[in-house]
This record gives C-alpha cells, structure tokens and sequence, in this order.
C-alpha cells in the first residue's frame, strides 16, 4: 500500500510541475529599432536613405503610399500559459526623406500612440459558389471540341 502512495505523490508532482512550468511568463522581442545613439548621429538634410541603412540597418517597412520614409518596429509580446498573447510594449521611429531622399524629419511612437485599424476583408468570388467538381465535370462534357486538339 505504501508503494501505491508514493506513485500516487510523484504523479500529482509530476502533475503541479508540468502545470507551474507551462503557466511561466515568457516575453518575445519582434523587429528592430536603432538605439538613441544612433538615431542622434542622423544629421537631417545631410544623410540620405543609403547612408542612413548603412548606418543603422534596413528599415522594416518603408513609406505605404509612397517611399519618403524608413519606419523600424520593435514589438516586445508577453505569452502567458494558454492566453492570448498581449502585446506589452511597440516601439516605431520615423525618419521620413524629401523628394530628393535627404532625411528631412525623425518621429517616435509608442504603443499607446498606435490606433486599431480594422480590416475590410475582401473576397473575391470566382464564379462557382453552388457548382461541385462533378456538376463542372459533367456540364463540360457537350462543350468539348476534337478540333482543338487535332489542330495542332
């Protein structure tokens, strides 16, 4: 019978350590943003966009609409046991370029500046909502043509 407990003791440790160490709290670092540093050794309306990346790196992302900035992201994602991951700290620099691709402005955001987009999902429909394979197959089968393939 003693036996019988001592198995029964390591189970239900074995058990609490598994549930311990799968609620830990775990942080995941996303991007890059350059450090204060090397943002201070920009000169704005000397520096360009070329020697800005060979300065500080490629940016993550450049202008949406157009190529007048350099955007570098740095997201820090707090995972915890089987909830949905939360996203505890964004950082964003701005350098944006004038028409002749000389740095003009830098800017910084935080993840409390940062705005909810919504996102229109667009679906493209194709034709064939209420058409199965076989219902395609079998309506095909009076549109072949034999000439087509003996004409070449």
């Amino acid at each position: 019978m003693a036996r019988g407990n001592k198995a029964i003791k390591y189970a239900v440790l074995g058990v609490l350590l598994a549930t311990s160490v799968a609620c830990t709290t775990r942080y995941r670092n996303h991007g890059y943003v350059p450090t204060a540093s090397e943002i201070d050794e920009i000169a704005l309306g000397v520096d360009t966009r070329d020697t800005i990346a060979d300065a500080i790196g490629s940016p993550t992302a450049t202008g949406m609409l157009s190529d007048s900035s350099y955007v570098y992201v740095r997201t820090k994602v707090k995972h915890y046991g089987p909830r949905e991951p939360e996203v505890v700290e964004r950082q964003v620099v701005s350098i944006d370029f004038d028409t002749r691709g000389v740095a003009r402005n830098i800017e910084y955001y935080a993840l409390e500046d940062g705005q909810a987009v919504p996102l229109a999902r667009r679906i493209t429909d194709n034709g064939i909502q209420s058409s199965g394979f076989l219902r395609q197959l079998l309506a095909n089968i009076g549109n072949f043509d034999p000439s087509t393939i003996t004409s070449n």
